[in-house]
C-alpha cells in the first residue's frame, strides 16, 4: 500500500482493533506495546489530549526501533466536555453507558507517525459524532456481562454487540472502532512523499 522507503512499520498499540484495521487495508507491521504513561500531565482539551498521548506512545516505542515508522494512537469518548476513557469497573462501565444513552457524544482519535531515522513526524485528529438510542438497564448489564466494554474508551465497541446501541453516526466509522483509516492513509501518503 505504501512505499516505506526501507523502514519497518511499527504499531505502538496492543489494541486488537487497531491491528485488525491495519490488516484490513493491507499493511504489514509489527506490534509493540508502548508502556507510555497515559495518566500524568495530559491536556484536558480533547484534541490536544489524544495528540499528546499518541505522540507519547510513538516516542516511547521509537526509542527501541531504528529505521522504523512508528504509529502511536489514542481514542477517547467525550460527552458534556468530559473525557471517558476505559472503565475501571463494571459499575463504572454501566455509569458510562447510562450516561451515553439517548444522547450524542464525540469520539476523538489522535495519531502520530514518527520516522525514527530522520526524527520527522506527522500527526492528526479525527472526530466522529455518535448517537445512542435510549438503552434499558438490563441490556446494558447484559453487554457488560460479555466483558467487551472493559478495554474500550466509553465502555463500548461499535464493532461488537453494542452496535445495536448506536442508531446513527456523523463522520468516520473506523474512527469509532479505534483508528481513522482514510485520514491516516492520506496523511501517511503525504508524509512518505516528503521523506
Amino acid at each position: 500500500m505504501f512505499d516505506l522507503k526501507g523502514r519497518r512499520l511499527v504499531l505502538a498499540s496492543e489494541s486488537p482493533r487497531r491491528a485488525q484495521l491495519f490488516r484490513q487495508i493491507g499493511l504489514e507491521f509489527v506490534v509493540r506495546k508502548s508502556g507510555a504513561d497515559e495518566e500524568n500531565d495530559v491536556p484536558a482539551e480533547p484534541k490536544q489530549h489524544v495528540l499528546a498521548l499518541s505522540r507519547r506512545k510513538a516516542k516511547h516505542v521509537a526509542a527501541t526501533e531504528p529505521d522504523a515508522l512508528v504509529v502511536g494512537a489514542d481514542t477517547i469518548v467525550v460527552i458534556d466536555g468530559d473525557i471517558l476513557g476505559k472503565p475501571a469497573s463494571r459499575q463504572h462501565a454501566f455509569d458510562m453507558l447510562k450516561r451515553l444513552s439517548g444522547r450524542t457524544h464525540r469520539v476523538f482519535t489522535g495519531f502520530t507517525v514518527l520516522d525514527t531515522r530522520s526524527g520527522a513526524s506527522v500527526a492528526d485528529v479525527e472526530v466522529t459524532e455518535v448517537h445512542f438510542r435510549e438503552l434499558e438497564e438490563g441490556e446494558i448489564w447484559r453487554y457488560i456481562d460479555t466483558g467487551s466494554p472493559m478495554d474500550k474508551a466509553g465502555a463500548y465497541g461499535i464493532q461488537d454487540q453494542s452496535a445495536v446501541f448506536v442508531d446513527r453516526i456523523n463522520g468516520c466509522f473506523y474512527n469509532v472502532v479505534g483508528f481513522p483509516l482514510a485520514r491516516f492513509y492520506l496523511r501517511m501518503r503525504e508524509f512518505l512523499a516528503q521523506l
